[in-house]
């Protein structure tokens, strides 16, 4: 309802909620519709030329981030007028409510809960089948990600591996492996380097994924870490040939672990690897797990055979700078991403397509690959001496005696610590 002013110019009434408090959600849209109707009276009078005149206006309801605009688009007697450079064609949604929402659902809020976030904008009608089709906006995105060229950077460091994703395929739900690359460059900058969706985690699939990241650039691989799946081994060293493979410690000593046949047991096999991993001079961490073998061997041999088995794969870090031996030993970047893929994709639950689990999690990476653009992972003079083949030298010992001396003092201690009393191996 609209008021007249002392002046005689009639003012339109400010809309106001239920307490007389001011909407002003309300009154910015209203404003926002009334100034962009004006400019567009304004282009179609520019159009009008030879006698051409005004018939009339077709309305069209855009939905827009302060609420429903109706843009009132003028239409003349002849040819067309469309306001190009404000709303897109066939487009009912403005493009700042297509981000607000492609935002809520990479983040993690479902499609049929869109809705409602969509409602406290103004936006009355959301359903979820229309909140998907906004998210194909992510698909160009996605779609760089997948794509962009490599080539101008080395890539001394990778880090593989696979997490598992319900996605429905050919009419029945299934278990999909989204396969992820990390890789951190010449410069000390993470990136993401390949993201997929296969099957099965089988060597074929491996091995496609990473000609693909080779097609695209990767190169000067020296070293890749991931867990002891066979397939993917066999793929890195055909892909990366002469690039070392580090078995994630993390997943060896939860093995190694598994193998023991008591709680008390397995807590001792973790101490003593936990010990191990500890140390950051080579020599002294090679004695460890030598000695480490050998105590082990006295109460759970199972767990002693793997570890000597995965010795050369679990001690590769310690012929790189010893600065970079924390993150080198375990695929904890791995790890932390996948975790938060899966915090995302928990409340879809089942993917609908491949296609769509690729859009949503692919998205996801793209937020993360932009916050490691941000900041500097490793400096750059150790990932210098890596790739020329020069490893940094470690910390003066701080300890008495040779290595295997120090290293025979603690095993002792972390066993007695542990409780279990040891039998020697024959």
């Amino acid at each position: 309802m609209d008021t007249l002013h002392d002046n005689g110019t009639i003012l339109p009434e400010i809309p106001r909620f239920d307490d007389v408090m001011v909407n002003v959600q309300e009154l910015i849209r209203a404003m926002a519709e009334s100034i962009v109707n004006e400019i567009m009276d304004a282009q179609a009078e520019g159009v009008c030329a030879d006698d051409n005149r005004r018939n009339g206006y077709r309305e069209r309801g855009l939905a827009t981030s302060v609420g429903v605009t109706t843009l009132r688009i003028p239409k003349l007697r002849r040819g067309s007028y469309f306001p190009e450079d404000l709303v897109e064609r066939y487009s009912r949604v403005d493009r700042a409510v297509v981000a607000a929402v492609s935002e809520m659902v990479t983040c993690g809020i479902s499609t049929r809960k869109v809705e409602r976030v969509a409602r406290t904008l103004g936006v009355e009608r959301m359903s979820a089948s229309q909140a998907s089709r906004i998210c194909e906006s992510l698909d160009a995105t996605v779609a760089d990600l997948q794509s962009r060229d490599l080539s101008g950077t080395a890539f001394p460091y990778v880090w593989l591996d696979a997490t598992y994703v319900k996605c429905r395929n050919d009419g029945h739900v299934a278990s999909a492996a989204v396969v992820t690359a990390i890789g951190c460059g010449s410069d000390g900058y993470r990136r993401l380097l390949g993201i997929d969706a296969i099957d099965t985690e089988t060597h074929a699939s491996w091995r496609a994924f990473l000609l693909a990241l080779r097609e695209r650039g990767v190169a000067g691989v020296l070293r890749v870490t991931s867990d002891a799946h066979e397939g993917l081994r066999r793929a890195v060293e055909e892909v990366f040939p002469g690039a070392a493979w580090q078995r994630c410690v993390v997943h060896l000593m939860r093995s190694a672990a598994s193998c023991a046949p008591t709680r008390q047991k397995r807590a001792a096999v973790l101490a003593v690897l936990k010990a191990v991993f500890a140390e950051a001079d080579p020599d002294l961490a090679r004695k460890l797990y030598h000695l480490a073998c050998g105590e082990i061997a006295g109460f759970c041999p199972k767990a002693a055979e793997l570890l000597e088995d995965a010795e050369c794969d679990a001690l590769a870090y310690l012929d790189f700078p010893y600065e970079h031996h924390r993150r080198l030993r375990t695929n904890n970047v791995q790890e932390r991403a996948n975790r938060e893929l899966k915090r995302r994709s928990r409340v879809v639950q089942v993917f609908p397509s491949r296609k769509s689990l690729i859009r949503m999690l692919g998205a996801v990476f793209s937020e993360m690959d932009e916050d490691w653009a941000s900041r500097r992972w490793f400096t750059e003079d150790p990932i210098a001496k890596a790739s020329d083949g020069r490893g940094a030298r470690a910390p003066e010992p701080a300890y008495d005696g040779t290595a295997a001396e120090h290293a025979a003092r603690i095993i002792s201690l972390v066993v007695a610590d542990s409780g279990i009393p040891i039998r020697k191996a024959a």
